[in-house]
């Protein structure tokens, strides 16, 4: 099952699409269509398509998702942290983010983010 938000939930083998809302469709915790097998109307999830995606894929490859899960909330940690000491280190987190992101999947040089 995959959480997707607002107290709903899709068996993660019946998703077959995900569309991002984009202008006035986003908003209030909306953040993706879904479209789930057997269900008409597609449900308008409060996550984004990424972490559906990842939380879709935990079954595969759950240890290394659960480490990329911890090494993101241990960046926001520091983060939060830094500015609230008013000391904040931009190289420092841009290397980590950047590590972060590339353990998340391959990147060809045209996508890279950095």
């Amino acid at each position: 099952m995959v959480f997707l938000g607002f107290g709903k939930y899709a068996r993660a083998d019946r998703i077959y699409a995900l569309e991002p809302l984009i202008g006035e469709e986003r908003g209030g915790g909306r953040r993706t269509r879904v479209w789930v097998e057997g269900i008409g109307e597609p449900l308008i999830a409060s996550r984004t398509e990424r972490s559906i995606l990842l939380a879709m894929g935990l079954s595969r490859d759950e240890g290394r998702s659960s480490q990329i899960l911890d090494d993101a909330l241990g960046l926001a940690e520091r983060i939060v942290q830094d500015a609230e000491r008013g000391r904040v280190d931009l190289g420092d987190l841009s290397r980590r983010a950047r590590r972060l992101l590339e353990a998340t999947g391959p990147a060809d040089e045209g996508s890279k983010l950095f």
